[in-house]
């Protein structure tokens, strides 16, 4: 979910959302959403509005942001109408197929769980090892983490065969794609009615071992550290850097500017986790420039400042160095 908006804001085309009947094809009727903060509420709303499923239970903890995750899919289905891309009738049927709950045990008639809460293993293992115990033995889950390991949620689940990961991309009811993980003790008809399902809901799935960063983001920041490296040796401006993408490998952006419209904090936060986890991947490098940026508070576009200076979601000029 980390690097993949800007693209989507860039490229994305306009299309209707036709709901489509309840269906024979999907491998799941009920499903659950834990998690509707900024993707959990995309995923709710895409399952919902898919018509592959007679409910969908949508779990927070709190009622604060359970009530916030209902009103941002009640608005984003309500401008869907607005623009005639769903019939007011076909946005009825998706809002009454979901039922919000603060009840952890309303979970417990699932079968397939798609987590999304945010990204703190401890708070994953304690969620896990909670629904483990609530939902019935032969409920599938599934993470929607971006950067965590799956291999180590489905351990703290109890079902181990019965878990895989679904990383869909912000904003979800726009991008099409969905990286479905397997582990080495994933059940290959688990994975299976994993993967069918996300093309059920209208997704594009790719399959994908349990490596870090999964496939986007394991070429994606690497890429973004390389660029940063070269800053950091002086072997190019920050103007030379992203117009040598842009116009040389045809990138809608370059890769500081795109760092830096995703938050440099956050680029630093991958790349500190993997090269904790992975010191002798020589691909995982922490560039000196971003450790400097983000600990000025220059954090990109958030900030105002970065590689770049921003006026809100505008990019100004390189900054000066």
């Amino acid at each position: 979910m980390f690097l993949q908006s800007c693209f989507c804001r860039i490229r994305h085309t306009c299309r209707s959302f036709p709901i489509r009947s309840l269906s024979s094809s999907s491998s799941f009727d009920k499903v659950g959403i834990i998690g509707l903060g900024l993707m959990g509420h995309g995923i709710c709303q895409v399952a919902a509005t898919s018509g592959v499923h007679s409910s969908i239970v949508a779990y927070e903890s709190e009622q604060r942001f359970l009530d916030s995750g209902k009103e941002r899919i009640e608005k984003s289905i309500a401008k869907l109408v607005k623009k005639e891309k769903m019939s007011d009738e076909d946005a009825e049927i998706a809002l009454n197929r979901i039922i919000y709950t603060t009840d952890v045990s309303a979970l417990s008639e699932v079968e397939f769980v798609v987590e999304a809460v945010i990204e703190n293993l401890d708070l994953k293992q304690k969620l896990y090892q909670n629904i483990g115990q609530i939902c019935k033995p032969e409920a599938i889950f599934a993470s929607n983490t971006s950067s965590l390991s799956i291999s180590e949620m489905a351990a703290f689940s109890g079902r181990p065969e019965k878990f895989v990961g679904v990383h869909f991309f912000n904003p979800v009811q726009l991008m099409k794609l969905v990286e479905v993980i397997r582990t080495e003790q994933t059940d290959p008809d688990v994975f299976e009615k994993a993967y069918g399902w996300v093309s059920d809901i209208g997704k594009v799935p790719v399959s994908c071992g349990d490596t870090p960063g999964f496939i986007v983001n394991r070429l994606l920041v690497p890429a973004l550290a390389q660029a940063m490296l070269m800053v950091d040796r002086n072997d190019a401006t920050v103007h030379d850097i992203d117009v040598s993408l842009q116009l040389g490998a045809g990138h809608p952006m370059g890769p500081l500017h795109l760092a830096d419209y995703i938050g440099l904090d956050t680029c630093l936060f991958i790349l500190e986790g993997w090269v904790e986890k992975y010191p002798n991947e020589p691909a995982f490098a922490i560039p000196v420039c971003l450790k400097e940026l983000v600990g000025a508070g220059n954090l990109g576009r958030k900030t105002g400042k970065g590689f770049y200076h921003w006026d809100g979601d505008k990019r100004g000029t390189p900054v000066e160095t």
